[in-house]
Formats: structure tokens, C-alpha cells, sequence
């Protein structure tokens, strides 16, 4: 029996802004671990890889509007920070 992942706790640390904003970016990660998740099973974003991220970017949000996939790409930006990474997206 595993536990669920809590994004909440995951993303406290880098998460600044209004209110609204910060349920924004915590909706998007949810749904970006959602996604990952069920492509390839990596449950967690310490399992996730750029090619990851990436894939939900192009493929997953081709039919959003600009402006919905640059929301997403903010919070990629936070999940990344979190992640202590280095990579960059670009839409």
C-alpha cells in the first residue's frame, strides 16, 4: 500500500503570490503529475526526467490556447525550481 504524493507539501517551499495564484500553480502540477503518471508511471517528480515535462508541454497542451499553455509553463518553472534543476523550456 503506498501513499498518495502530496503536491501541496512538495511545491510550499516555492510557491509565493496570491491566493488564486497559488491554487492555480498547485491545479497545473496536479494535473502535469497526472498526466506524467499515466504515460510513464513515474508517480513522484523526483522520478521525473526533461523529456518528461517536455512531452506534456508539446504533446498534452498543443490544443490550449498561448496563454493557458504559458500558466503551465510558470508552473513547470516552480516544479523545476523545487527539483533544483536546470532545464529550460521554451513554447
Amino acid at each position: 500500500m503506498s501513499k498518495s504524493f502530496d503536491m501541496e507539501l512538495f511545491l510550499t517551499a516555492v510557491l509565493t503570490g496570491s491566493h488564486a495564484t497559488r491554487q492555480r500553480h498547485l491545479r497545473q502540477a496536479i494535473i502535469i503529475q497526472a498526466e506524467i503518471a499515466e504515460r510513464w508511471q513515474r508517480q513522484t517528480p523526483w522520478g521525473w526526467q526533461k523529456k518528461h515535462v517536455a512531452w506534456f508541454l508539446k504533446h498534452r497542451l498543443n490544443r490550449r490556447s498561448e496563454a493557458t499553455r504559458y500558466c503551465y509553463l510558470l508552473t513547470v518553472r516552480l516544479l523545476t525550481r523545487r527539483l533544483k534543476k536546470t532545464w529550460n523550456f521554451n513554447l
